[in-house]
C-alpha cells in the first residue's frame, strides 16, 4: 500500500485524520513491523561483518601479536625476528611477541600457525623450510604451504655459505669435492633437521659435484653448526646469518657462498658456482598468517612491516649478520612462495630426496 505525503502543519487535526489512508486487516502495522525486523536484522548482519571492515582494520591491532618463529632460538629466523619486531611493534603500536617453537624441520610450530585463529593476532617467521624445501621433500605436512596462509610480505634474504670444520684438508670447492670422491660416504655434513634448507643445499652439492656425503639431522641451525665447531661434523651449508660469527672466530673456515654473487660480508670468499656452474641456494624469511584472515587486517600488517624493513636501523641491522631487507605485496609474496616450491621440487627430484 503507498502512503500518501503528510499534510502541512497548518492543517486542522481533522484534515489529516482525513487524509491518513485507512488501516486494511492490520496491513499497515503489520508492514511497518516487517520493516522493523528487516532493519535489526541489517544491522545484525553489519555488526558480524565487522571484523573484515575497514573500521576492524584501523582498530587493529588492540593487544599483543605472537610471532612464532618455527627454528630454535639463536636461528637465523629468530636473529631476524629479533632486529624486525623492535620497530615493528613501534609502527603496529602493540607488542610483538616472539615465540619460538622449533621441531620437525620448522613443521611443528608452522602447524601451530596454520591451525591458529585468523585474526591476524598469531602470525609466523615462515622461511625457505618451512614453505620451500619441506613441501618439496615430505609426501605429508601437517599442513599446506599455500592453501592455509595468507602472506604478508617477504622479509630477508641472504646466502648461504659451505664451511668447515678447521681440521678438514680443504680450502676450497674443488679441494673439498676431490677430497669426498677419494674418501665416498665418510664425510658427514650438520643441518637443522630433515627438509632444511641446508639439507637440500647440501645434497645439492652431492647431485652436481658428484660426491657421497652422509647427513646428520640435529634439531636446530644451532646445535647442527656447533657440531662442526666441535670437530664432530665434517662441514655444512648454513646460512650466512648463523656462520658469520664463528667465521670470523677462526672457529670454522667457509669456502664458498651459495647465491649467484659473493657476500659483501666476505668479499674474498667465492660463490659456488665459480666451480660448479648452476649452483644457486638463497635463504628466505617473511611474515605470513593463517588463511582466512581478512584483509583489511594483511594490509596493515603488510603497510608496517613494510616501513619497519625500510627504516635505517632494520636495514643495518640485518646487514651487520649478513642479511638484506626486502619486502613485497601480499600477491607478489604468494607467487614467490608458489615458485620456491616448484623450485625445490625440481631439485629434490633431481637428488632423489623424498620424505615421510
Amino acid at each position: 500500500m503507498t502512503a500518501t505525503t503528510p499534510p502541512a502543519r497548518s492543517d486542522t487535526r481533522a484534515t489529516r485524520h482525513a487524509q491518513t489512508p485507512p488501516l486494511q486487516d492490520g496491513g499497515a502495522f503489520r508492514t511497518s513491523r516487517h520493516a522493523k525486523a528487516v532493519l535489526r536484522s541489517t544491522a545484525l548482519a553489519t555488526l558480524i561483518a565487522l571484523p573484515s571492515s575497514p573500521v576492524m582494520a584501523q582498530a587493529f591491532p588492540v593487544k599483543p601479536i605472537r610471532l612464532i618463529v618455527a627454528q630454535a632460538a639463536g636461528s637465523a629466523t629468530d636473529v631476524i625476528a629479533r632486529i624486525v619486531t623492535p620497530r615493528y611493534s613501534e609502527l603496529l603500536g602493540q607488542s610483538v611477541v616472539i615465540d619460538i617453537r622449533p621441531g620437525a624441520g620448522g613443521s611443528l610450530g608452522t602447524e601451530i600457525a596454520a591451525k591458529s585463529p585468523p585474526d591476524g593476532y598469531t602470525v609466523l617467521m615462515a622461511n625457505i623450510s618451512t614453505h620451500g624445501v619441506n613441501p618439496a621433500l615430505y609426501a605429508k605436512l601437517p599442513y599446506d604451504p599455500v592453501r592455509d596462509f595468507a602472506p604478508v610480505s617477504l622479509v630477508s634474504t641472504t646466502a648461504n655459505v659451505i664451511v668447515v670444520h678447521p681440521s678438514v684438508p680443504a680450502r676450497t670447492v674443488k679441494e673439498f669435492i676431490a677430497l669426498a670422491r677419494s674418501k665416498p660416504g665418510m664425510l658427514n655434513y650438520s643441518s637443522a633437521g630433515p627438509g632444511t634448507s641446508q639439507h637440500l643445499a647440501a645434497a645439492l652439492l652431492n647431485t652436481l659435484a658428484g660426491i657421497d656425503t652422509v647427513h646428520v639431522p640435529y634439531r636446530g641451525s644451532t646445535p647442527a653448526l656447533g657440531a662442526v665447531v666441535a670437530g664432530e661434523i665434517a662441514f655444512m651449508v648454513p646460512t650466512l646469518t648463523t656462520a658469520l660469527p664463528q667465521i670470523q672466530a677462526g672457529k670454522i673456515r667457509a669456502l664458498a657462498v651459495t647465491g649467484g654473487s659473493r657476500a659483501d660480508e666476505l668479499p674474498k670468499v667465492p660463490t659456488v658456482a665459480e666451480t660448479l656452474p648452476g649452483y644457486d641456494v638463497v635463504s628466505w624469511w617473511g611474515v605470513v598468517a593463517p588463511a582466512n584472515t581478512p584483509r583489511p587486517v594483511i594490509d596493515r600488517l603488510n603497510g608496517d612491516l613494510v616501513k619497519a624493513l625500510a627504516t635505517a636501523e632494520v636495514r643495518s641491522g640485518l646487514l651487520k649478520v649478513g642479511m638484506y631487507a626486502q619486502s613485497q605485496t601480499p600477491e607478489q609474496f604468494a607467487q614467490y612462495i608458489r615458485d620456491e616450491i616448484a623450485k625445490w621440487t625440481k631439485v629434490a627430484k633431481a637428488a632423489a630426496i623424498k620424505l615421510e
